[in-house]
């Protein structure tokens, strides 16, 4: 959870199904349309492919597997998030395939709650807080955890 209560974080809102997430939005380089991905033999699951972005190959994550979803195809909404976050303190570029995109916005600080140890579908330890937007509930995610 956010130290200063006082403080708003810049968010990207994204749906993975029916739930609503919220990524820092200073970890987002670009959000493209979905594009050919590779399978990588041997890989976890939920980082089972990759892209190529404008020369870069990047793995290209399924938060979807990592969080026990079912699996979905892609629609006109599905979007690939590129992000550059930290992994063992380097900085690493990665995708997250989201099934819509809704907005950037500010989540007030203010708002976040703990995370309940029962009633969600993502394990707690995945989850850097939850905090009201649009009168729904969104889950913030600890994508360093998420992906390591």
């Amino acid at each position: 959870m956010p130290m200063n209560s006082s403080a708003a974080l810049q968010v990207v809102m994204l749906g993975l199904g029916d739930e609503i997430f919220a990524l820092d939005a200073s970890l987002v380089r670009e959000i493209i349309d979905p594009i050919p991905a590779t399978r990588v033999a041997g890989a976890p699951a939920y980082l089972a492919r990759i892209v190529n972005v404008r020369g870069n190959v990047i793995p290209l994550a399924d938060l979807r597997v990592r969080f026990g979803m079912a699996q979905r195809e892609n629609t006109a909404d599905t979007r690939i998030i590129v992000l550059e976050i930290a992994l063992d303190g380097e900085p690493v570029t990665v995708g997250i395939i989201a099934d819509k995109v809704y907005e950037v916005t500010e989540l007030s600080c203010a708002n976040a709650q703990p995370t309940p140890r029962v009633g969600m579908r993502v394990r707690p330890e995945f989850v850097r807080f939850i905090a009201k937007w649009n009168e729904e509930f969104v889950t913030v995610p600890d994508l360093e955890r998420i992906l390591n």
